[in-house]
C-alpha cells in the first residue's frame, strides 16, 4: 500500500511539471501571438483625430452637404478675422449644385477636401459601393477645383477597416476631429463657443459645419476665433497640421457608429 501511495505521488508531481510548462509554453505563444497582431494593426491605415505637437497650432473644419444660407456668413466671418487657412469638407451633389460657392471657397485660399457622395453610412455599403462613392465625389471635386483632394472626412463620421482601407487605396487620408463643436444640434451659441474653447489642445481638429441646418455656427465664429488667439493658436489647414507630425494621427476606434459625435445624417 505505502510503495502504491509513493508511485502515485511521484506521477502527479510529474504530471504537475508537464502541465505547468505546457501552461507556460501556450502563454509565450499568446504574448508573441498578440505582438504579432499589434504589429499588424499599426500597418493598417487610420483615421486622424488630431495630431501631435507641441505647437499651438489648431485646424478648424467645415462639412457643407446641404443648402446656401450659412457659407456665405461663415466665409465673411473668416475674412473679417483674417483668418485664411481652414479646410472645408463638401459633399459632391451639394458642390454640384453650388458651385459658385465652391469657387468662393477656393479662391478664399481654403483647403478643400472630400465629404463623400452620397450621405450614407459607408461601412453599410459593399467595398465596391465605397469605391463608387468616393471616387465619384473625387472626379465631381477634382473638376470643380482643379485639384484633386486627398483628405475626406466620412458621412455622419461613419467608417470601418474597410472604409479606411479603400480610401487608402484611392490616396486619402480620413479626418474625424478630436473637438466636436455640436453646432450642429444648435445648442445655443455661448455653449457652441465653450466647447470649442474650452476642449481646444495643440494639433486639434475641430468639427464645425455649414450647412443649413446649423443656425448659430456663424454667429458662435467670431467669439471662437477671438479666444484661441488669446490662448495663443495659430490657425492652419489641415494639411499643415498633419505636416507637423510624421504620426498619422491618435488611436482610430474601428466602429460603424462613433460616440465622438455623429452628424445628423438629414443635414450635415
Amino acid at each position: 500500500m505505502n510503495s502504491f501511495y509513493v508511485f502515485s505521488g511521484k506521477k502527479i508531481k510529474r504530471f504537475i511539471y508537464i502541465f505547468a510548462a505546457a501552461l507556460l509554453a501556450a502563454g509565450v505563444v499568446y504574448v508573441e501571438r498578440g505582438n504579432i497582431t499589434v504589429f499588424s494593426d499599426a500597418q493598417a491605415p487610420s483615421a486622424i483625430y488630431s495630431v501631435p505637437t507641441q505647437k499651438k497650432l489648431i485646424a478648424l473644419t467645415f462639412d457643407i452637404s446641404w443648402g446656401e444660407k450659412r457659407p456665405e456668413p461663415i466665409l465673411k466671418v473668416l475674412e473679417d478675422k483674417k483668418v485664411d487657412k481652414a479646410t472645408f469638407f463638401l459633399s459632391s451633389p451639394w458642390s454640384k449644385t453650388h458651385p459658385e460657392i465652391v469657387t468662393s471657397i477656393k479662391e478664399a485660399g481654403f483647403e478643400i477636401g472630400s465629404h463623400g457622395h452620397k450621405h450614407v453610412n459607408y461601412s453599410t455599403l459593399s467595398n465596391e459601393e465605397i469605391r463608387t462613392q468616393i471616387s465619384t465625389a473625387h472626379t465631381v471635386l477634382t473638376e470643380l477645383t482643379g485639384k484633386s483632394p486627398n483628405l475626406i472626412r466620412m458621412p455622419n463620421g461613419d467608417f470601418d477597416k474597410r472604409v479606411l482601407q479603400v480610401a487608402s487605396d484611392l490616396g486619402y487620408k480620413v479626418i474625424q476631429w478630436d473637438t466636436d463643436s455640436l453646432d450642429w444640434k444648435n445648442i445655443g451659441v455661448d455653449n457652441i463657443v465653450k466647447r470649442v474653447t474650452s476642449k481646444a489642445h495643440p494639433g486639434d481638429i475641430v468639427l464645425l459645419h455649414a450647412s443649413d441646418s446649423c443656425k448659430q455656427t456663424h454667429e458662435a465664429l467670431p467669439q471662437i476665433i477671438d479666444n484661441l488667439r488669446a490662448q495663443g493658436y495659430e490657425f492652419v489647414t489641415v494639411s499643415e497640421l498633419i505636416s507637423q507630425s510624421s504620426a498619422d494621427g491618435t488611436e482610430v476606434r474601428d466602429s460603424a457608429s462613433l460616440d465622438k459625435g455623429l452628424e445628423d445624417a438629414a443635414g450635415m
